[in-house]
Order: C-alpha cells, then structure tokens, then sequence
C-alpha cells in the first residue's frame, strides 16, 4: 500500500529529525524547514513513519 507524506511548514521547525532518519524522502530545503523529495518506495514506508513519529512538533502527515 502506497503512503503520501506531507510536511505542515507551518509546524516544521527544521531540526532535521527527519533527515537523519529518512534521508530518501525528506530534506532540507532553502526556507531550512523539512520538504518531500519525491514519492514514497515501499522500502521507505516504515522510515517514513518513524520520521513521523520522531518529529518533536508533529509536523509530518502521512495518509495510507
């Protein structure tokens, strides 16, 4: 089952958790708060997910 990942800039705080967790799908970018790459591979899901919960402003959304 494919997932869509969002990032609310409007939460974000750029702290990177997300980065260093799931470097293929999320990244900093130039405003330094956390954006989507690209779509999501399977293999990438349930890192995605731990980013999601990591997140100390619970700022990314995932849809199934």
């Amino acid at each position: 089952m494919a997932v869509k990942v969002n990032v609310n800039k409007d939460l974000c705080i750029g702290c990177g958790a997300c980065t260093g967790i799931c470097p293929n799908v999320f990244a900093i970018e130039d405003d330094g708060k956390a954006g989507v790459i690209g779509a999501v591979a399977p293999e990438d899901e349930g890192s995605a997910e731990e980013a999601a919960q990591s997140c100390p402003v619970s700022a990314i959304e995932i849809e199934k």
